[in-house]
């Protein structure tokens, strides 16, 4: 797990330094040095443009310029103030200009096709929040230093950052609330299967699909079972035949309407309940699916048109889920999430995840390109195994039922929905770049499974 600060955070890192500061410039020179003769392949020859600014980013800037210097690569160094709008070719650019710090609209320079090298941040990008104004080089990579910072994980940030490495260079992080999720972390949370296991150690009840939907059950039971599901029994209401869905699942018919009475009495034996996914919008639909979720004592997963009828109703998402007592994982877009709010998430996504996290007493799970995962406690794992393949309908079907076998094998839900959004990232990324459907993902999943078992 990698450690994720903010721009305040970073700063009273700094200020807390034992270190002094030149010397902590000179050793993020020296890194930035380091990566730029990687990227370069070498010094001979070689030609680099850096652009640097006032701050600790321009001096790193200045430093890596002189070591390469000595070296000799032939360096052209631009004050921002003197910077031309087109800059000559060169072998590479390195841009530090700005840093964390920076607020404001910044125009970068034309660099033409010369390959950029960032420093700490690509200059003009929100450290916070990963927006940018104006015009920013994007990087083939970015260096930064100490920890990550979110702007490289969000945003447009995510994309101008290129590949990001971490330079160690001697400031005290420590433990922090925020952290990018990776495949150590999802290895180490895996529960083994017991030896002496049977089929209702992790057993999976999903409530979801419509007579317009009915693939939604189909495809979150598929994934709960993939994922590790011993048992998945799956209710449409008022559907008797469930067209696509695996021969494993059982089915259990539930009434067209007023179906909440007969849905609780059906938990028994089960330790997670998947609600929600192509359900339905009717009046009635939503105050049964109310209902259960209230009135379940089971850990809950809410996906789709369950988090509409949370939303739908005159107390409130917030006050209802507050009466729960098990576990509650929601997994909103930004459309649901404004269902459940009134308003989209903010700028700063991350506390955006937060605030409806504390509010809601849930995990929240806010889709994205980055995906966010917020406790209500306020700690945040974020995701970025997924890609653009995950943009197609079903595939948030697929993600809550992976998210409920999870629960269901006793994984904590705060892991389990960071976890989910994982291996359904990595599963997706095994597909075809082009034409991957949500129904491919499930027979992915156990491939992923034993590839982080085998790490």
């Amino acid at each position: 797990m990698q450690p994720i600060v903010t721009p305040d955070e970073m700063r009273a890192i700094d200020a807390a330094a034992t270190v002094p500061e030149d010397v902590l410039i000179d050793r993020a020179g020296r890194a930035v040095e380091r990566v730029a003769v990687r990227m370069m392949g070498g010094t001979y020859g070689r030609v680099v443009n850096v652009i640097t600014g006032q701050g600790n980013n321009g001096n790193d800037g200045r430093v890596a310029a002189r070591r390469l210097a000595a070296r000799g690569v032939q360096v052209r160094v631009y004050p921002v103030a003197e910077c031309p709008p087109v800059l000559p070719p060169a072998d590479l650019v390195i841009d530090a200009a700005f840093g964390t710090g920076f607020r404001g609209t910044w125009r970068a320079p034309d660099v033409g096709a010369t390959r950029v090298l960032a420093v700490d941040i690509p200059s003009g990008v929100d450290a916070l929040t990963g927006e940018a104004a104006g015009r920013v080089l994007h990087a083939e990579r970015t260096i930064t230093f100490a920890a990550l910072k979110p702007g490289l994980l969000l945003g447009v940030g995510a994309i101008a950052a290129g590949h990001v490495e971490v330079a160690d260079i001697g400031l005290e992080v420590g433990p922090r609330s925020m952290a990018l999720l990776e495949a150590s972390d999802v290895t180490q949370w895996l529960p083994a299967r017991e030896t002496n296991a049977h089929k209702w150690n992790a057993a999976v009840r999903i409530i979801a699909g419509s007579r317009t939907m009915p693939g939604a059950a189909a495809l979150a039971a598929a994934a709960a079972q993939r994922a590790g599901a011993g048992m998945v029994q799956v209710s449409s209401p008022g559907l008797d035949r469930f067209e696509g869905m695996p021969v494993e699942a059982v089915q259990r018919v539930l009434p067209a309407v007023g179906w909440a009475d007969d849905a609780l009495r059906s938990f028994d034996r089960f330790h997670a309940v998947v609600l929600g996914p192509g359900l339905g919008r009717s009046d009635d639909t939503a105050a049964s699916t109310r209902f259960v979720a209230i009135g379940t004592p089971l850990p809950v997963v809410v996906d789709g048109d369950g988090l509409f009828a949370l939303a739908w109703n005159a107390e409130g998402a917030a006050a209802l889920l507050r009466q729960r007592e098990a576990p509650t994982v929601l997994t909103p877009h930004d459309g649901e999430y404004q269902l459940l709010t009134g308003a989209p998430p903010s700028r700063h996504r991350v506390e955006a995840a937060r605030r409806l996290a504390a509010d809601t007493d849930s995990v929240v799970l806010l889709k994205g390109a980055t995906t966010i995962v917020a406790d209500p406690g306020g700690d945040v794992l974020l995701v970025r195994a997924g890609d653009q393949r995950l943009a197609t309908a079903g595939t948030g079907d697929v993600l809550a039922g992976i998210i409920g076998a999870l629960v269901a094998m006793r994984v904590d839900a705060f892991a389990a929905a960071a976890m989910g959004a994982f291996i359904h990232g990595r599963a997706a990324a095994l597909g075809p770049a082009m034409g991957l459907v949500a129904s491919d993902i499930p027979a992915l999943v156990p491939a992923v499974l034993a590839e982080l078992r085998g790490a």
